[in-house]
């Protein structure tokens, strides 16, 4: 990015300078805009223009960062000049650097002490003692959903491959769909919703749903397309939901659980040292 030329057209921009004659430190950076005591220097302002635009284009985007600049300075000082609590104002920032200060802290400390790792045993514990809790809040299913033109050839053979659950219909399927079907998935091994196959096809009633789930399998159309689904595994509303399902969720439960557990242990020890080392005094007693 050619800096120079950037620089010898935004001179151009009317820069607003308040009258001061404090000899600044600028440490090193070079001043761009001044106002008041405030200044906006080039090393801040050359890294927020992105790389690979043209000259014309850079050009364009710093005059309007600087104009940002010169609007966010000007509205606050007539900001500042203009609330009378600003010591709430302090106290607010002040505390919110402090807690700021606290949570990078506490993220970098937990992360190397506690991480994110999460035995399949610990997780396969949890879920037996509290199977109650992952009851399903509506049908999942595995298997798989097809979608045909009405003029596709061999459809008669899908009406066969699709119920069938072995490994040579599955492949049959599989390379049928590859020149055939407009839409088809395979989630075998993946839960699914069963409202997310319904979105897929022209099923929608309730009674519908619940044809699908007893006989598990079905066969639809409409003006274009068949819809073939065939379900391997059921899980109905109001029943406990599978392990593989539910172990994501549990992972992230213990995860927290640890993180709360180390950060209350943290602040006994720290606690109870700084009583040991008198470093806590209580006035006034």
């Amino acid at each position: 990015m050619c800096y120079r030329y950037i620089l010898s057209l935004i001179v151009s921009v009317p820069l607003i300078i308040a009258g001061c004659t404090d000899v600044i430190e600028h440490r090193g950076k070079t001043p761009l805009v001044q106002i008041g005591k405030k200044f906006l220097y080039q090393e801040d302002l050359f890294p927020a223009i992105p790389s690979g635009v043209s000259a014309e284009d850079s050009t364009e985007i710093a005059r309007k960062l600087i104009r940002n600049w010169v609007d966010d300075v000007l509205l606050l000082d007539k900001a500042e000049g203009n609330i009378p609590d600003n010591d709430r104002i302090d106290k607010l920032v002040a505390s919110y650097r402090n807690n700021l200060i606290v949570h990078t802290y506490l993220e970098q400390i937990i992360n190397q002490e506690v991480g994110e790792n999460i035995s399949d045993s610990e997780v396969e514990e949890y879920y037996n003692k509290n199977k109650n809790g992952f009851l399903a809040d509506k049908p999942y299913v595995k298997g798989l959903y097809l979608k045909v033109p009405l003029n596709a050839n061999g459809i008669s053979k899908v009406r066969k491959w699709y119920k069938q659950n072995s490994d040579v219909a599955l492949d049959n399927i599989e390379k049928y769909s590859l020149k055939n079907a407009v839409d088809y998935m395979y989630f075998y091994d993946t839960w699914k919703s069963l409202d997310e196959l319904f979105m897929k096809c022209p099923l929608s009633k309730d009674s519908e749903k619940d044809a699908l789930l007893k006989d598990r399998s079905v066969e639809v159309k409409d003006t274009a397309f068949y819809y073939f689904i065939y379900l391997d595994k059921v899980v109905k509303k109001g029943e406990i939901l599978p392990l593989e399902y539910a172990s994501g969720e549990i992972k992230e439960m213990l995860i927290n659980t640890k993180r709360v557990d180390f950060i209350s242990r943290m602040k006994d020890d720290l606690y109870n040292s700084a009583i040991d080392n008198n470093e806590i005094k209580y006035l006034n007693r």
